[in-house]
């Protein structure tokens, strides 16, 4: 029986309050999303030094760690189970972006397997230079092995298991809200946003963010109005819109009081969405007179999700 391997890639997270200035580092230290011609490791320390503490602030308020790394763990964990009960003799490994365990160390585990075939799986179902394509990169620079073991699975924004995961999760948030006004709900949709400059340069992500928010909208028979708007926008330059803050604001001021946020591009828990989304933009919504303002939890340990994995693996066979 041949013998596989899965990489799971994600960003990572900090583990304690101590490793958020290091994560953020290696944050900024990263060419596909901070590209300057000279000095980017002092351009790292100066500008991770001075985010630290304020970015700890929000990380206490959500448990004083991210969550990001134990829910990978377990969707690594659920997918090598499955992969080996449907006769797969497979190794399933994580290999994180800024935080450990680093893609560095995982290639040169996966060097040392002695694997047939080599899946590299995004825990990104978009993909974006600054995300799919980041990973892949520091993969390529790393990974010292035969290429010809490798295969790519750049994306999947409209694999039905997926669609059908954030469905499920959908449905179990509308219950959140009293039965009489469930049908009322807006169905806001909050995608990671990016630069427009990097849109116009041709990456595909805000494309691939469209076609998930459509294949979940006719998947429930358009059952909800929905909206789509874009969070986490740092610096000067055009980000892609309208914000999310934005969006709550607007839908507030045309009456619609109930709202049920879907954080669309996280596929587990972390900053973006239990502090961004569950307590930063809750104020905005207490603010301006958001009656019912749930945020859909990730799929963190969706079955349905992993079901998607699994095909996504399967297929490539």
């Amino acid at each position: 029986m041949s013998k596989t391997a899965v990489v799971l890639f994600n960003l990572g997270g900090p583990d304690s309050l101590e490793s958020v200035e290091p994560f953020l580092y290696n944050l900024f230290c990263d060419p596909d999303i901070f590209k300057l011609p000279f000095g980017q490791r002092l351009f790292a320390k100066i500008i991770s030094s001075r985010r630290a503490p304020k970015v700890a602030e929000e990380y206490k308020l959500i448990g004083s760690k991210s969550p990001i790394n134990e829910w990978t763990e377990i969707q690594r964990s659920l997918l090598e189970k499955k992969l080996r009960k449907i006769n797969l003799s497979t190794d399933v490994l994580i290999a994180m972006r800024y935080s450990k365990p680093f893609t560095k160390e995982t290639a040169e585990e996966i060097e040392s397997g002695n694997y047939d075939k080599i899946f590299l799986l995004p825990l990104y179902p978009h993909y974006s230079i600054t995300t799919t394509g980041s990973s892949f990169n520091e993969w390529k620079r790393n990974y010292k092995g035969e290429k010809s073991k490798l295969i790519f699975i750049n994306s999947y924004p409209a694999n039905s298991s997926y669609i059908a995961a954030l469905n499920q999760r959908i449905d179990e948030s509308l219950l959140k809200f009293p039965e009489r006004l469930r049908n009322n709900v807006q169905l806001v949709f909050s995608a990671h946003g990016t630069p427009v400059s990097i849109v116009k340069k041709g990456d595909p992500y805000s494309h691939h963010i469209k076609e998930t928010v459509e294949a979940v909208m006719k998947a429930r028979g358009n059952s909800h109005k929905h909206h789509l708007c874009y969070q986490s926008k740092v610096g000067p330059m055009k980000w892609l819109e309208p914000a999310t803050d934005t969006m709550i604001k607007e839908l507030a001021a045309k009456n619609k009081k109930h709202l049920l946020i879907i954080p669309v591009s996280f596929v587990s828990d972390h900053i973006e969405t239990l502090f961004e989304l569950d307590i930063e933009y809750r104020h905005v919504a207490d603010e301006c007179g958001i009656e019912n303002y749930i945020v859909m939890k990730g799929l963190n340990d969706s079955q349905l999700f992993v079901d998607a994995l699994t095909e996504l693996v399967r297929s490539e066979i």
